[in-house]
């Protein structure tokens, strides 16, 4: 995937509320079909989430396990390393998050985060990042090869987006959690940032485990079409395993 995140059209807009809600209950009661499917199947589903601070991600997390049964997701918001989990490979403690066949997991950030947090603040040095890009790829296809589904999305917003967000947060005391001085930090760091997003999505974009790059700006535009191609990419893998869809009807998902 060769993709310069700049050149996106962010006037992707989905802002008629009952268009928005009547098409994300579709895709959400699509996507608990599909889940009880998976689980019946033992297939396990991975959905990895990157992007630019404050792009929506965690929003759109929220909605997309709105209508799923808990019991079968897992939801890891991913931080620093623990000191603990300095002395193994960076790898090691996504390898112990993965879900069991059948289940669902959800990565808020991911080993991703090894291309780009490490190699913009120095945590990993040249050879540890640029070697990461192969040993991404082995990851992805070892588990894509043994009854895993896996899709990753890119979440972009524009600079003058992310700063208007950025500013809401902190004057409002129910979301000034979610930004940090880290947050302002990156911000300047924003250029590389993006060159890093791209090389990561040339590398490491496959058939098997495929990166979509969604528009952020409008956030019920960005909601309503990551759900719909999570659906369209875990209704292709199961054909190509020779499993039948769900019956959308008896979810009331036509």
């Amino acid at each position: 995937m060769n993709i310069k995140l700049e050149k996106l059209k962010q006037d992707k807009q989905l802002t008629d509320k009952k268009e928005y809600n009547l098409k994300l209950e579709k895709y959400q009661r699509r996507l608990l079909a599909l889940q009880q499917m998976l689980f019946q199947e033992k297939i396990g589903l991975i959905i990895a989430f990157e992007g630019m601070d404050a792009a929506g991600k965690g929003g759109v997390i929220k909605r997309m396990n709105e209508q799923l049964d808990p019991r079968g997701v897992l939801v890891h918001p991913i931080s620093a390393p623990a000191a603990h989990e300095l002395r193994y490979h960076y790898l090691q403690r996504f390898w112990r998050k993965l879900p069991q066949h059948g289940q669902i997991a959800i990565f808020d950030r991911s080993w991703y985060g090894r291309v780009l947090v490490e190699r913009i603040e120095g945590y990993a040095v040249d050879h540890e990042w640029k070697r990461a890009y192969e040993e991404i790829n082995s990851f992805e296809k070892s588990l894509t090869d043994e009854r895993y589904i896996m899709v990753k999305f890119w979440v972009h917003i524009s600079k003058d987006e992310q700063l208007r967000r950025f500013e809401e947060r902190k004057l409002d005391p129910v979301k000034r959690w979610k930004i940090t001085n880290e947050d302002w930090r990156n911000r300047k760091k924003w250029d590389r940032y993006v060159e890093a997003a791209e090389e990561m999505l040339s590398k490491t974009d496959h058939s098997y485990a495929p990166w979509h790059v969604i528009e952020g700006n409008d956030k019920k535009y960005t909601r309503v079409a990551i759900l719909k191609k999570a659906v369209a990419h875990i209704e292709k893998s199961l054909i190509q395993m020779g499993q039948p869809l769900p019956e959308y009807e008896l979810f009331g998902a036509k």
